[in-house]
Formats: structure tokens, C-alpha cells, sequence
């Protein structure tokens, strides 16, 4: 039988785990085993940069930080399912892929 993985990304961790749940939520509702949210390790991006704009001074740094949230979700291909879950209100700041797998 086919799979779908959904992959979720975001910078906000708690919007990230509402989706998740909601998720969640729409597969038992309607009976279907889901494995996960799986969470991925935390992606971080840091840049280092000059506090002083025209670079004269001391040298005094600052430091920014994005930390990028992610989650998998493996279930069985169901048509009631899937429609749910695309009907769903997804924030701007979610990333959402749905794949199908054999």
C-alpha cells in the first residue's frame, strides 16, 4: 500500500507542534495509524557581525541565531485523510510537503 510522509518546517516550534497535533488528531478521528511526529535535528544558522556600521571602533560583535524546527510524519495513503489534512490552516511560517511513497 502507498505511503504519504509529510514534512513540516518552521522557526516557530510551538506553531510547529499545534499543526502536529491537529494532525494527530484528524488520523485517530478517522482511524488511521500515523508514525510520528518524528522530530529532525534543529537546524541552526548563525552569523557573526561588526556592532560598529562603519567599522572604525572597537571591535565588538554581535550574535544572531535562526533556529529552523523540523518534523516527520509517515501515514498510510487515505483519500479522507489527505483531503483533512489539505483543508487544514497552515501559518505562513509552517513549511509543509507532502510526499507519496510505495
Amino acid at each position: 500500500m502507498a505511503k504519504v510522509r509529510i514534512k513540516l518546517k518552521s522557526m516557530d516550534i510551538n506553531d510547529l507542534n499545534k499543526i502536529c497535533t491537529q494532525i494527530k488528531e484528524i488520523a485517530s478521528r478517522l482511524g488511521v495509524p500515523i508514525s510520528g511526529p518524528v522530530p529532525l535535528p534543529t537546524r541552526k544558522l548563525k552569523i557573526t557581525t561588526r556592532k560598529s556600521p562603519c567599522g572604525n571602533g572597537t571591535a565588538t560583535f554581535d550574535n544572531f541565531e535562526m533556529r529552523i524546527h523540523s518534523r516527520v510524519i509517515d501515514m498510510p495513503a487515505d483519500d479522507r485523510v489527505l483531503h483533512a489534512v489539505m483543508r487544514l490552516y497552515v501559518p505562513r511560517n509552517i513549511n509543509i510537503k507532502i510526499e507519496m511513497k510505495d
